[in-house]
């Protein structure tokens, strides 16, 4: 598949002007004239140009190039960059062509462990996003950062209906649906409960901002992130059709895009529902979506995990239960601060064996040693069961 046909060069003037060797820019392939070597490199950046079928979303067509004039003089961070703006998805008949494009190009940057930046069109494209993993057929586990839940009937609009698609879509591999940030006055709480009885999990605003760290280890599960940028406050994020006064600020948003990015699981992120139309004069919007991509960006150069828990790498736990099960061990990072725990697969499903030891945090263990039974070793328990 030749991806040059999808694609749009980036604008000459959006880059013409920037002069300094250590920016951004300097430091990455952009698609000109020539299409960059896509296969080789470590991060795709793409731009969405379609606005979807909301008229209310119609700013986001323009969001990709107006991040690009924010993320291009910022300075280069650490490690070697090798990373390539392939450009605008250019705008197809309908969008639902737009879909098969995102979902092609997804499927072709994953498939050569390259991991896509989508940057761009309205949130419904994240289901794109999901169905470039469907060819591979592995079970997956999906991020959603966002104010709603979006799981609404088919006779609103699409991207407000498109979580409700990929929890239906069949063939399904998905196995585990994480939320983060939404916001309890905007959701259905029959929502919530559906969630709750597939044992997946959402996390409301007011949770996440008493401990973020605690959703470190929810982050670290997820084999991509959508991000809805309504879910960070008006006053920091103006740039959206439905942004809202209280939410994530933008300080926040770039904390779980860095823990997003030292995740090394994760192989593809969407950023949508910006636009550029509701922007303020001084670009705000733009600005902070770009540090938060260039947080995510040095996330991904400072990952170092080995995932060999058997190695000198990691310390062993073993703490004694006064319930079933009679033990539970946990492993700790010797460089980084960073949890996991065993849960032992009840059905001997081989199709699970990869997700029996999955992320905590510090408190899991803490909550074991008072002989509690820790609530991510409950959900995990119940879904492997």
């Amino acid at each position: 598949m030749d991806l040059r046909l999808f694609f749009s060069p980036v604008p000459e003037e959006i880059f013409s002007d920037i002069k300094k060797q250590g920016s951004f820019y300097k430091n990455i392939q952009v698609y000109q004239e020539r299409f960059p070597d896509y296969k080789s490199a470590d991060i795709a950046l793409i731009g969405i140009s379609d606005k979807g079928t909301n008229e209310e979303n119609a700013g986001t067509a323009g969001s990709a190039d107006a991040l690009r004039k924010k993320l291009y003089r910022l300075s280069k961070g650490s490690g070697t960059y090798n990373i390539v703006d392939l450009g605008n998805i250019s705008e197809a008949i309908d969008t639902e062509q737009t879909f098969g494009r995102v979902q092609e190009v997804c499927h072709a940057c994953i498939e050569n462990n390259v991991l896509p930046i989508l940057i761009g069109g309205s949130h419904d494209m994240s289901f794109a996003q999901y169905l470039a993993y469907e060819e591979m057929e592995k079970l997956i586990s999906v991020l959603n950062i966002d104010a709603f839940l979006d799981m609404e009937d088919k006779d609103s609009p699409a991207n407000q209906q498109h979580v409700q698609k990929m929890l239906m879509h069949q063939p399904n591999y998905l196995f585990n649906y994480s939320h983060l940030a939404y916001q309890t006055y905007l959701v259905n709480p029959q929502a919530i409960t559906t969630l709750e009885k597939l044992y997946f999990e959402a996390h409301r605003i007011g949770a996440l901002r008493h401990d973020i760290k605690e959703m470190e280890p929810v982050i670290r599960q997820a084999d991509m992130m959508s991000f809805d940028l309504s879910a960070i406050k008006s006053s920091d994020f103006p740039g959206s059709a439905q942004a809202q006064p209280f939410g994530l600020t933008g300080e926040e948003a770039c904390q779980l895009c860095w823990y997003a990015g030292i995740n090394e699981k994760l192989s593809a992120v969407g950023f949508y529902e910006f636009d550029v139309s509701k922007d303020d004069q001084s670009s705000k919007s733009a600005a902070v979506l770009a540090t938060m991509i260039w947080y995510f960006i040095e996330g991904f150069y400072n990952r170092k995990e080995s995932r060999d828990f058997r190695s000198n790498d990691y310390m062993k736990y073993v703490v004694s239960m006064p319930m079933e099960p009679e033990i539970l061990t946990f492993y700790k990072s010797n460089f980084i601060e960073k949890w996991w725990m065993e849960v032992p697969n009840p059905s001997g499903n081989n199709r699970f064996n990869r997700n029996t030891i999955v992320p905590c945090s510090y408190s899991d263990y803490q909550q074991a040693l008072k002989g509690e039974l820790p609530e991510r070793w409950i959900v995990m328990h119940s879904k492997l069961f």
